[in-house]
């Protein structure tokens, strides 16, 4: 017969097993759905590109108003990661316009569409003119299946910083659905798109470059296109691969990119 002290013992290990044992379920069930979140790309960046793609914190005061047709609305959002004033908010709304970064690792020229994104494409170049991404790291590379794309526009490099103010965003209409299904759309190799957090109207600075198909709720604003000859970087860079230092997915590229200079209108 067991005595009541081994029987005291036998239930404390018993429990302890009952712990360790949900300890691993809920392990599991958060790993799962981390990789969910970049494969079947329910939330992917809010959650993996989180984007800020890892990015700054989600409040319900990040909340601005919806983009219109009429004067775009550039919000006070905490302090900036270098000073910078807003745009005017009655930008042009047709053409295009020329972004050229230059970087470590070679030119990335861009193509920003006004009519697309009138009011991202004003932030964008407004910061590239006051030197906003001038001397600043890509911090961000992320090689899984579904999610290619490369994450820059924070001077801190923390994937939390941003110019000062917030701004709707401008959600694209012309992207096919993902073959990942999921709801989410396809896009597609050379975009640039606006990073942001989980809640709507967090639209900054931060940007990403899309060098291979990405799954993503259609809730990144496309600004543009990358040209042959920077997606020949980004391929470069892709193929170093990263640390795998990012929680939410990727990390920073082994291959460092720095943007020395984003010139507009080169």
């Amino acid at each position: 017969m067991p005595t009541n002290e081994q029987r005291r013992k036998a239930a404390k290990r018993k429990l302890e097993r009952q712990i360790e044992r949900r300890a691993e379920r809920s392990r599991r069930r958060r790993q799962r759905l981390t990789i969910g979140a970049v494969v079947a790309v329910v939330v992917v960046i809010a959650a993996a590109v989180g984007v800020y793609l890892a990015t700054r914190p989600s409040t319900p005061e990040a909340a601005a108003p919806a983009a219109a047709a009429g004067a775009c609305q550039y919000t006070p959002d905490g302090q900036a990661s270098r000073p910078v004033q807003p745009p005017d908010g009655n930008p042009a709304r047709t053409g295009t316009v020329g972004l050229t970064l230059a970087t470590s690792q070679g030119a990335i020229p861009l193509t920003l569409d006004r009519a697309q994104a009138p009011c991202a494409v004003n932030a964008v170049t407004s910061l590239a003119q006051q030197g906003f991404y001038d001397d600043t790291p890509c911090p961000r590379l992320v090689t899984g299946q579904g999610l290619q794309v490369l994450q820059c526009g924070d001077p801190t490099g923390s994937g939390s910083g941003g110019p000062g103010y917030r701004y709707a965003e401008e959600p694209p209409t012309n992207l096919a659905p993902s073959p990942l299904g999921q709801g989410a759309s396809n896009y597609t190799r050379g975009l640039v798109a606006m990073a942001k957090s989980s809640d709507p109207g967090t639209t900054g600075s931060q940007f990403f470059l899309v060098y291979g198909d990405s799954a993503l709720p259609p809730q990144y604003t496309v600004v543009g296109r990358i040209a042959p000859e920077g997606l020949a970087v980004l391929d470069k860079v892709a193929a170093g691969g990263d640390d795998n230092s990012n929680q939410a997915g990727g990390g920073k590229p082994t291959i460092p990119v720095q943007i020395t200079k984003a010139q507009v209108g080169a």
